[in-house]
């Protein structure tokens, strides 16, 4: 394992950590807990995320794009678990990498939380006003999922 994914493993237990004490539900207004289906060995994977719901379905975007583990399992096995500070479902995920759907999920994130993703825009090289074109640049390297729920209103 490399020194980067080590890093980014140790990242993801303080969200676990604050869903297992019990704040979920205060820390579920940012990140989700996702669980997918490793692909070679089907052990169950968490990866805490930010998100957004839109339109009753929960989308999330992936900085690495398609070479994150996380995407890789759920390309091979859309069905996922999802929790949102104390819900729980399970639901279906789709992968998008097209740059203006992406694009369009960046313009949105940042008209919602402007400071945060404007600082980690930021840290990518990314203006404080970014064009459209330069957004659409960005987005290419990402991808976007969207968690579909298995029952409708779960979200």
């Amino acid at each position: 394992m490399t020194a980067p994914r080590i890093v980014l493993r140790l990242l993801k237990l303080p969200p676990r950590l604050i869903y297992a004490i019990g704040l979920g539900r205060i820390y579920g207004r940012f990140v989700l807990l996702l669980t997918t289906s490793g692909r070679r060995t089907g052990q169950r994977r968490v990866t805490p995320l930010q998100y957004e719901r839109i339109q009753g379905n929960v989308v999330v975007a992936s900085v690495r794009g398609t070479e994150a583990d996380w995407v890789r399992n759920l390309i091979a096995n859309p069905t996922v678990e999802v929790q949102v500070g104390r819900q729980r479902f399970s639901g279906v995920a789709q992968v998008d990498t097209d740059a203006g759907s992406i694009a369009d999920f960046i313009e949105l994130r940042f008209h919602r939380h402007p400071w945060m993703v404007g600082g980690i825009m930021r840290l990518d090289g990314i203006p404080r006003h970014p064009q459209r074109s330069q957004l659409q640049a960005y987005a290419g390297r990402l991808a976007l999922i969207t968690i579909t729920p298995d029952a409708p209103g779960d979200t």
